[in-house]
């Protein structure tokens, strides 16, 4: 007999979930039991009693209830956060053809682990918690995190949080960063903040206290050999560079040369001491406005580059503002098709899943149209396998990335 607490909710919201879907939005819940606790998981029933699926609850969240499962036998205790914490690290375990050194591990959603990211440097786990159901588990799944991990031959010593994330605020969770203190892992170095990674045969420090999101977007790996694979013999333009990471891979691929831009000072210092780390001195560094970078070389008709790659910061994180991503998408795109030769080549990506795919390719052949050219598509893609899309969830299919040329 089920003993959890029960919300039952509309025909439009039923539908949503019988397509896969794992979100229970406040709005669409109708009825249901008193005095459900933030964080506890409900039992989720249609308006006709169907069992459509069990979450975590939080009436503070504009999404009320994030399904866990869509099985009435499960319990919720902790051999079951166990089960999935081991199926998640299987599947990377398979994908990643056993190389865990830097993987992404848990995804969110897309491991029905709502709200949880959860990326591995070396022995170093990078946590992210977006989901109070989550947060009040923590404990448990961070050790089933770190002994499956043990089982594999994978040693943990550190789990440092990076809660440091807006978004937390609306599940009612407070901000903040810190290493996660337990019995299961080795007392923490406080002078300790980063670990130096090797990632398609470059290495990269990875600075988990202070960097970005949790320090390295490991999502761009395999994109970064393809956009290498053409590399060889080119003048390239790496555009929002960040760690440098696609500049370095193009040099070690055999580019004529390579220059890398970004407006932050710390971006650059950072990219520049990656290059030390593998060796190369002549990767160019520039601190400057990517927009205002490219039209100087407009107005001044330069054009030294027979290859450019554009790896923008996601230019929305919300529905509302897409008109405004587009703009700026398709601005940065006719710049580079401006500079390019013809026969040259471009490599573009979008990290925002609200500008979807379909709405990527529209602008980037509206951007031809403007700059007078056609385009040659060489590779489509997306995230790397550790960011595995939960095909129902279209929020978890969120990276495009084209390889083109212009002709």
């Amino acid at each position: 007999m089920r003993t959890f607490r029960k919300v039952s909710v509309s025909k439009k919201c039923e539908a949503f979930l019988a397509e896969g879907h794992v979100w229970v939005y406040g709005e669409e819940i109708v009825g249901g039991d008193a005095e459900i606790a933030d964080g506890e998981v409900v039992d989720v029933y249609s308006q006709k009693s169907k069992y459509l699926g069990s979450g975590f609850y939080n009436h503070h969240s504009k999404i009320s209830v994030r399904i866990l499962s869509v099985n009435a036998n499960d319990t919720f205790d902790a051999d079951f956060f166990r089960r999935r914490v081991r199926y998640a690290i299987d599947y990377r375990r398979t994908v990643m053809q056993g190389d865990l050194s830097n993987t992404r591990l848990i995804f969110g959603d897309a491991d029905m682990l709502p709200g949880l990211i959860v990326d591995k440097f070396g022995d170093v786990l990078v946590t992210q918690i977006m989901c109070l159901g989550i947060e009040q588990r923590k404990d448990v799944i961070f050790e089933a995190l770190v002994d499956v991990l043990r089982e594999y031959g994978e040693q943990i010593t550190c789990i440092y949080e990076r809660n440091d994330v807006e978004v937390r605020k609306k599940e009612g969770l407070a901000t903040g960063k810190g290493a996660y203190v337990s019995p299961f892992l080795p007392e923490y170095d406080p002078d300790a903040n980063e670990v130096v990674i090797t990632e398609n045969g470059l290495e990269f420090a990875v600075d988990y206290v202070n960097g970005q999101k949790t320090g390295y977007f490991l999502d761009q790996k395999f994109n970064r050999q393809a956009a290498a694979s053409i590399a060889a013999g080119k003048s390239v333009l790496d555009c929002f560079t960040h760690t440098g990471a696609f500049a370095l891979n193009c040099a070690k691929a055999g580019a004529k040369s390579v220059t890398a831009v970004d407006i932050s000072a710390d971006a650059i210092r950072q990219s520049e001491r990656n290059a030390l780390l593998n060796g190369m001195t002549d990767v160019r560094f520039v601190c400057a406005d990517v927009f205002g970078y490219l039209d100087s070389l407009i107005a001044q008709k330069q054009h030294p580059f027979d290859y450019i790659i554009l790896d923008p910061p996601a230019f929305t994180k919300s529905k509302k503002t897409v008109n405004a991503a587009y703009h700026g998408y398709k601005q940065i795109n006719v710049q580079a098709m401006r500079l390019l030769p013809r026969g040259g080549y471009l490599a573009t990506c979008s990290c925002s899943h609200f500008m979807t795919d379909e709405l990527f390719r529209k602008m980037l052949l509206e951007a031809a149209i403007e700059a007078k050219v056609q385009l040659k598509i060489i590779e489509a893609r997306q995230q790397a396998k550790d960011h595995p899309v939960l095909l129902g969830v279209p929020e978890t299919q969120y990276l495009k990335f084209y390889i083109v040329q212009v002709v």
